[in-house]
């Protein structure tokens, strides 16, 4: 059977300061051949047919490169696929009547703007608190002259290849945004273009991930699950490490 019926339950929460619940709806000839998110454009459709106001949801590349799909799916970050956004899900995954729970990312640090939509601005000010190189480091031809061992530029790349997406936060029973930050902080604590600025960088992210209202890890490895990258806790180790580092030789 191509065409579905699906009953959804999509939570609904006008803003921050109001009070949110899930409502339920009967979605029909839902196509297996469609992306997650065109089944959500299909319902969008539907309410807007029927006088309603329809669902926000946040979405960009479609590509799972951007990481704005940040929805969880009956209670799975980005759904039931590994390694996958939910704009990589498509409904081949899901059978005829079955029931599907949609809900945005929960976290203290991560306010509802609108129904499945918050805002993960707390993670930008964590990259802006030193997740960045700011001395003169030359230009690329420079920078591609500095010999690097393959499995440290492997395993740094590994640490670059987070999207942001806030999937691990949303996964975590603390809502720690450890695997995050420790993968920005691992990406240019491996590469010597972050070498002199390493000790400041890990203090300034660290304290400014406290001050958001992020959890502390305690190894449930739910982030590394859910990543859509597949990034691995071993990042959040290193960060643990630069920041003791960095906190005896400050003082």
């Amino acid at each position: 059977m191509d065409n579905m019926t699906l009953n959804l339950k999509v939570w609904r929460q006008r803003d921050a300061d109001s009070k949110g619940e899930l409502v339920s709806y009967k979605l029909e000839g839902v196509s297996k051949h469609m992306s997650f998110l065109e089944m959500l454009d299909v319902l969008n459709e539907k309410i807007i047919m029927e006088g309603g106001e329809p669902v926000e949801f946040d979405n960009d590349c479609r590509e799972g490169i951007c990481g704005m799909c940040s929805l969880v799916i009956n209670g799975v970050a980005h759904g039931p696929w590994n390694g996958a956004a939910t704009c990589q899900l498509h409904m081949r995954e899901y059978n005829h009547g079955d029931a599907i729970t949609i809900e945005p990312w929960r976290a203290q640090a991560f306010p509802v703007l609108k129904d499945l939509v918050v805002d993960r601005g707390s993670m930008d000010r964590i990259i802006q608190a030193g997740g960045y190189v700011s001395i003169n480091a030359g230009g690329a031809q420079d920078a591609n002259n500095l010999p690097i061992p393959k499995p440290v530029a492997d395993e740094a790349m590994d640490a670059a290849s987070c999207i942001g997406c806030g999937a691990c936060i949303a996964a975590c029973p603390n809502a720690s945004a450890s695997l995050f930050t420790g993968a920005k902080i691992s990406q240019l604590a491996l590469l010597p273009q972050g070498h002199p600025e390493r000790g400041q960088r890990v203090l300034r992210m660290v304290e400014q991930m406290d001050a958001e209202g992020f959890g502390d890890c305690s190894n449930h490895a739910e982030c590394e699950a859910v990543c859509p990258k597949q990034i691995s806790i071993s990042h959040i180790a290193r960060m643990k490490r630069e920041y003791m580092a960095a906190a005896l030789c400050s003082k």
